[in-house]
């Protein structure tokens, strides 16, 4: 799919650059626009079977997000923003939660690929975000983790080692949403 999504790009805007989790930055130019993209986010879900992940598109332009899109084709949830505009759930308004109180929140994280090097850190963290949360969950899927705080669903969100593609379209979403 990031091979696909390459050449398509390659063919529409072949002075635009590409950012993806698979082949990185191959070929960048230095592009005042650039795709950021994940074909897969929530991989060992999906080998798993387990129905969170999700696929998550950015464009920059000049450094900065400019319009995204992240797809979960499991619940049919497209979410989408525009800088400066706002973000959407299936074209209805996003709103983040409002809630200001740790305790009464439920928070989402990750684990990094590394987790088993970093265990002991990690650990530490986690257990000192537990104690002071309503409920943390563990998803899979940074990008829908993110969306699902800028849909309320989540009060916040925290992961270590995330890259570009990853969490860029989400974030915009995120920001947009509040």
């Amino acid at each position: 799919v990031e091979r696909m999504f390459r050449a398509m790009v390659a063919e529409r805007f072949p002075d635009h650059d590409v950012l993806a989790e698979e082949l990185g930055a191959s070929g960048a130019r230095g592009a005042s626009h650039r795709w950021v993209f994940d074909p897969l986010d929530g991989t060992t879900n999906f080998a798993h079977g387990v129905p969170i992940f999700c696929a998550s598109l950015a464009l920059e332009i000049d450094g900065e997000a400019a319009v995204a899109a992240v797809y979960d084709p499991n619940r049919r949830e497209l979410f989408t923003a525009e800088a400066g505009v706002g973000s959407w759930l299936n074209g209805q308004g996003l709103k983040a939660s409002t809630n200001a109180s740790v305790i009464e929140s439920m928070l989402v994280t990750g684990f990094p690929y590394n987790v088993h090097q970093l265990a002991d850190e990690f650990l530490k963290v986690f257990g000192n975000v537990l104690k002071h949360a309503r409920g943390v969950r563990r998803l899979g899927s940074a990008a829908i983790d993110i969306c699902w705080v800028a849909a309320g669903r989540m009060d916040g969100f925290w992961e270590a080692s995330l890259k570009p593609w990853d969490t860029r379209a989400a974030a915009l979403i995120l920001e947009e949403a509040g």
